[in-house]
C-alpha cells in the first residue's frame, strides 16, 4: 500500500482521487453527524471529515488528540478547511491510541518547557526545526561551495580556548578533561594542511547566564583559513548570513509566513553591513547614557543599545586586546587594539565573533603568558607558529541566536530540539 503525504495532497492534483495516509490527530471536533479530525504528518496538516453512518464512524469517535492511524478516503475541494482541501474518510485504523493528551490551550511557557517532549510535536516547533534544518543545509553549501573542507573536532579537550571559568569538566578514565568550548585551535591545525575548513558542532559554554540568548550547549559553526585578514573575516560573514537569510527566505516561505515571519524582510540582508570600531561603539553608547569607557567589555543591554542604530546586522571591530582572547593577533603599530570583531544583529546582540589569529610564536607566547595561562597546556597551539606559520583568520556563529533572529523569537530555548540551560536538562 502506497501512503500518500498531506503536503502532496495540498500541493498536488488529487482532488476526486482516493489516497492512503497516515498520521496524528491533531485537533478533534464533533458534531451529532459530522466529526472532524485535523491529521498532521511530518509535513503539514489536512482536515478530515467523517460522516454518521460510514465504516469509519466508530472507530473516529473512539480516536482521541495525538493517537496515530492510518486512513482512507476521497480528497475533496473544501475553500473553509486548513489548505482548502479535505479528505472524505471511508475508513480508520487506529495504531497507537493516546491517553488524554496533557498540552491544551493556555498553558504557561513553564508547563511547555517541562513536557518538552510532547510540545515538539506542535505545529510550531514542527516549523522552526523544519526551518533550522534548512539553515544547517544552507551553512553547508555556503562553505563548499567556496572550497572549505568539513573537518570534525574532538569533544573531549585539554585547554581552554575562550577562558577556563566557563568549562565543563568531564572525568576522562584517570583524569581531568573539558568538553569543548570551541573547535578553533583545532581547526587552526587543519589549515596547514587544507587551507579552508570548518566545523558544525555542539559547544558548551557553562556561563551562569539565565538570559534569553543563552544555552550552556550550543551548535557552532566555526571556519578557519588561511592566508587572510581581518577584511576577509567581515566579508565571508556577511556573504554568509546574507547567502542564508535568502535561501530560507525562498525556499521556507511558507513555513515563514505560518511563523508570521516576512520573507521580503530576509531577503533585505545584504552586503556590505555597516562596520564601527570598537571605539566609536563606546562614543554611541555614551551618548545614550551608558556609563562605559575605553577598555569594558559590552554586555547584552550595551550591544542591544547599540543595534538600535541599525536596521539590520552590523560589525564592531578593533577591540581593546585587555577584553580578548590570547589567541587575538594585534596591530604591529598599535599593540593594543586585537583584530577582533564581532557581528551583532537587533534585539539579540553578538551573533558572531571573530578576526586574525596571532601568527607569530613570540608574541602568542607572550600573550599566553600575560593572560596567566600554562604555557605547558598550549605548547602544541605555538608550535605550530615554528614550522611555516601564516596569517590566518575565523570566526564562530551561533546556531540558535542566528534563528532566533531571523524568526524574531522570544527566547533561544525555542530554536533547539532540547535545550541545555543552567535549570533545564530534562529530557
Amino acid at each position: 500500500m502506497s501512503f500518500t503525504t498531506v503536503k502532496e495532497i495540498l500541493t498536488g492534483n488529487y482532488e476526486d482521487e482516493h489516497v492512503f495516509m497516515r498520521g496524528w490527530v491533531y485537533r478533534k471536533r464533533e458534531s451529532k453527524k459530522t466529526i472532524f479530525l485535523l491529521i498532521r504528518d511530518a509535513t503539514g496538516i489536512i482536515q478530515s471529515t467523517i460522516k454518521e453512518g460510514s465504516k469509519a464512524w466508530k472507530e473516529a469517535q473512539r480516536i482521541t488528540i495525538e493517537s496515530s492511524a492510518s486512513l482512507s478516503g476521497t480528497v475533496r475541494k473544501e475553500k473553509r478547511a486548513p489548505g482548502e482541501y479535505e479528505i472524505t474518510v471511508d475508513e480508520i485504523a487506529i495504531i497507537g491510541l493516546a491517553e488524554k493528551f496533557p498540552i491544551a490551550k493556555d498553558l504557561s511557557e513553564e508547563f511547555l518547557r517541562d513536557v518538552r517532549h510532547l510540545w515538539l510535536r506542535s505545529r510550531k516547533m514542527n516549523l522552526i526545526m523544519r526551518i533550522r534544518s534548512e539553515v544547517l543545509w544552507a551553512m553547508h553549501s555556503f562553505f563548499r561551495e567556496r572550497g572549505f573542507i568539513e573537518i570534525s573536532p574532538p569533544m573531549f579537550i585539554t585547554s581552554a580556548c575562550e577562558g577556563g571559568a566557563t568549562l565543563f569538566s568531564a572525568k576522562y578514565f584517570d583524569r581531568d578533561l573539558y568538553l569543548t568550548q570551541s573547535a578553533q585551535l583545532y581547526s587552526e591545525i587543519l589549515i596547514y594542511s587544507l587551507e579552508k575548513v570548518y566545523t558544525c558542532a555542539p559547544s558548551f559554554r557553562a556561563e551562569k547566564s539565565r538570559t534569553i540568548r543563552h544555552l550552556t550547549e550550543y551548535w557552532h559553526v566555526e571556519p578557519e583559513w588561511a592566508f587572510a585578514d581581518l577584511n576577509d573575516v567581515m566579508q565571508i560573514e556577511e556573504e554568509l548570513v546574507s547567502f542564508v537569510c535568502k535561501r530560507i527566505a525562498e525556499g521556507c516561505s511558507k513555513e515563514l509566513e505560518e511563523l508570521k515571519v516576512d520573507p521580503g524582510e530576509l531577503i533585505k540582508i545584504k552586503p556590505p553591513f555597516p562596520r564601527i570600531t570598537y571605539e566609536e561603539a563606546v562614543e554611541r553608547l555614551q551618548r545614550k547614557g551608558f556609563d562605559i569607557t575605553w577598555g569594558t567589555d559590552m554586555g547584552f543591554d550595551e550591544e542591544k543599545a547599540l543595534a538600535e542604530d541599525f536596521q539590520g546586522p552590523f560589525f564592531v571591530y578593533d577591540y581593546p586586546k585587555e577584553i580578548k582572547a590570547f589567541y587575538c593577533k594585534t596591530y604591529r603599530d598599535k599593540p593594543g587594539i586585537a583584530m577582533s570583531v564581532d557581528m551583532l544583529v537587533p534585539k539579540i546582540g553578538e551573533l558572531t565573533t571573530g578576526g586574525a589569529r596571532e601568527d607569530d610564536g613570540t608574541e602568542l607566547t607572550k600573550r599566553i603568558e600575560e593572560s596567566g595561562l600554562s604555557l605547558e597546556d598550549y605548547e602544541w597551539y605555538v608550535d605550530m607558529r615554528r614550522y611555516g606559520t601564516v596569517p590566518h583568520v575565523g570566526f564562530g556563529l551561533g546556531v540558535e541566536r542566528l534563528l532566533m533572529w531571523m524568526l524574531g523569537l522570544n527566547n533561544i530555548i525555542d530554536t533547539i530540539p532540547f535545550p541545555r540551560t543552567m535549570r533545564r536538562s530534562y529530557p
